[in-house]
């Protein structure tokens, strides 16, 4: 069950002296109680966009249990030693495939199901200790922890969390043991980000035994060497016109399933095997209907919630390669008499790059144990996780790609690979740009139904919503503070004091612009930009300031073995800072009329 957080008003509406109230302040203070009300029940994520931050959701940080921690560590070690003797990240690139070897390493270690209960054959780990497993995987070879990631985060995942237990029964076991794989077909031609756009229909039997599948998938991975398939495809609504998404599985012995292109050409993760499938009147028979019909969708959005929190491990593990083997060259290569380590813009480089991995794990960490506690909504975290963690990536392998010179460029060198590889991150799982005008607008719902809830209460002494909107957004101005960002260690309690003031900042900047834009906010996706950077920020330092707040006190240990320690946190707080204030100032200041100048001459329209 989802935690309660209650929150409390900053003022009242004085009463008049004389007792007694007008009409008109009487609507205002209605007015008043609503803007100031707010909802009892705050993610972090949404609570930023109120001015208030939910404590309880991020600190203290979390950490693995004492029952399951040696299970974890022990499990780790395991998957080390594989990976030294075993895993080929630069031979599963240059073959473009998995050795079957490889998967069947990783299913006898249990990778391939964690996450299942015991009672299956899993391991039972949490989403928390998946992450673990998944960021060691994802240091040591893009290839292979995508292929888990499909396989397991979304491929099976629908099957854990919504099949029934004959459906469990029967295709759970091969799959957690790995005798049998796994694959999420969604996306198509027209259905990529755009998900609801599915155009994979299932026409049931007159006899209602079965649904009878037309269409076609492309870009699925693990998509051609499946043996159960989640496929959305859309039925007709019950007690309605029109249609929904439902989910199915399938398996490849189907009549009518044809795998087009098994191995689809791509530039990097060659060793996946990413598909284009074709259902050619291909029955599936009513059982195999994955949770309600007509809700694939919720199925859908569910599991790539999983999906994007071991995306963010992945980037990571990755990111510590990237780190490592840039602090290596640096400490090694000499240009004119020095190390390069001994230059300040090498310097800045491995500092930025040490910066962002530390965030990174702390916003992995924090946004995985908010699935594992059973919270009801943490779409937005997730969200902001994948976009974030996926574009710090992009920023560090560029980084360490440059630190490495033209050697970089050269097959021989696994930087050459790492580039190639991370350049996906940004577009798989939902686009970056997709999923950031959704975080502005998912967050800005709240308060603007809470604004508009505001208008209505004053539409009559004032009637012009442009006047309400600002007095509502000047009482909150003058009614909102600073929320308190609880840290134990003193050292950090000037950074808590000024995440605190960024939050308010934020929450004010975000109601100014819904004032400004009315309406029309729901197509301005610069300013949705600007929103969700800002909003972004704020969630990657309160996760940071949780993490450092937990060394500091002893609860954890600072990974020095990627130096990854207290000047990294604390760098990576300031420039945080420095970059909120940046957006929430170009809310404002900015050149927006002459990109879309620029635009329309450019597009000729």
């Amino acid at each position: 069950m989802a935690t309660t957080t209650t929150t409390t008003t900053t003022g009242t509406t004085a009463a008049p002296r004389d007792g007694r109230e007008s009409e008109r302040d009487r609507q205002i203070r209605q007015a008043e109680e609503l803007l100031f009300s707010g909802p009892q029940r705050l993610g972090v994520a949404k609570g930023l966009f109120w001015g208030r931050f939910v404590a309880d959701w991020v600190m203290p940080y979390p950490r693995l249990s004492a029952e399951e921690k040696p299970g974890v560590e022990a499990a780790l070690g395991e998957l080390r030693r594989f990976c030294d003797t075993s895993l080929d990240a630069a031979d599963i690139d240059r073959r473009a495939d998995i050795p079957r070897s490889v998967i069947d390493g990783l299913a006898g270690l249990g990778v391939l199901g964690m996450t299942a209960p015991s009672a299956l054959g899993g391991r039972g780990f949490s989403q928390a200790a998946y992450c673990k497993v998944m960021e060691e995987l994802g240091s040591r070879c893009s290839s292979t922890s995508i292929f888990v990631n499909a396989h397991h985060s979304i491929g099976m995942r629908a099957l854990l969390l919504f099949g029934t237990e004959e459906q469990k029964a029967r295709w759970l076991p091969a799959l957690v043991r790995g005798e049998k794989l796994a694959a999420f077909a969604l996306t198509e031609v027209e259905a990529g980000s755009d998900a609801a756009n599915v155009q994979t229909t299932a026409t049931p039997s007159e006899d209602g035994s079965h649904y009878i599948l037309n269409g076609q998938k492309r870009y699925i991975t693990n998509g051609g060497i499946a043996d159960v398939l989640t496929v959305m495809a859309r039925t007709p609504a019950a007690g309605r016109d029109g249609t929904a998404v439902t989910a199915f599985l399938v398996t490849p012995d189907m009549p009518g399933f044809r795998v087009v292109e098994p191995r689809m050409e791509k530039l990097g993760i060659r060793g996946t095997a990413t598909a284009k499938l074709a259902f050619e009147d291909m029955p599936v028979p009513r059982e195999n209907i994955l949770g309600p019909l007509g809700k694939g969708l919720k199925v859908a959005l569910t599991v790539l919630d999983f999906g994007r929190t071991t995306f963010g491990a992945c980037c990571t593990g990755s990111a510590k390669t990237c780190l490592a083997l840039a602090i290596r060259h640096a400490r090694t290569r000499r240009q004119f008499g020095r190390t390069l380590g001994e230059f300040e813009m090498v310097r800045s480089m491995i500092a930025r790059m040490a910066a962002s991995t530390y965030a990174m794990e702390a916003m992995t960490t924090v946004t995985a144990s908010l699935i594992d506690r059973g919270l009801d909504d943490y779409m937005l975290e997730t969200a902001m996780l994948k976009v974030w963690s996926t574009e710090a990536l992009w920023t560090t392998v560029n980084d360490a790609f440059q630190l490495h010179g033209g050697a970089a460029y050269f097959t021989d060198h696994p930087m050459e690979r790492i580039l190639r590889d991370a350049r996906i991150n940004q577009i798989g799982e939902g686009a970056n740009e997709v999923l950031t005008s959704f975080i502005a607008a998912a967050g800005m719902k709240g308060p603007g139904e809470h604004l508009r809830d505001v208008r209505d209460a004053l539409f009559r002494p004032f009637e012009h919503f442009g006047l309400i909107a600002r007095f509502a957004a000047e009482q909150a101005g003058s009614r909102l503070r600073a929320p308190d960002v609880p840290v134990r260690s003193r050292p950090l309690r000037p950074a808590a004091r000024e995440l605190g003031r960024l939050i308010r900042r934020f929450a004010l900047s975000v109601q100014g612009a819904m004032v400004r834009h009315r309406e029309e906010i729901i197509e301005r996706q610069l300013v949705h930009r600007r929103i969700a950077r800002a909003a972004m920020e704020l969630y990657a330092s309160a996760c940071v300031l949780s993490r450092r707040d937990a060394e500091l006190s002893g609860a954890i240990a600072p990974d020095d073995a990627h130096g990854l320690g207290g000047a990294a946190a604390m760098l990576f707080l300031d420039s945080s800072a420095r970059r909120i204030r940046e957006e929430l100032r170009a809310l404002n200041d900015n050149d927006d009329s002459r990109v879309a100048d620029a635009a329309r001459s450019a597009l000729g329209s």
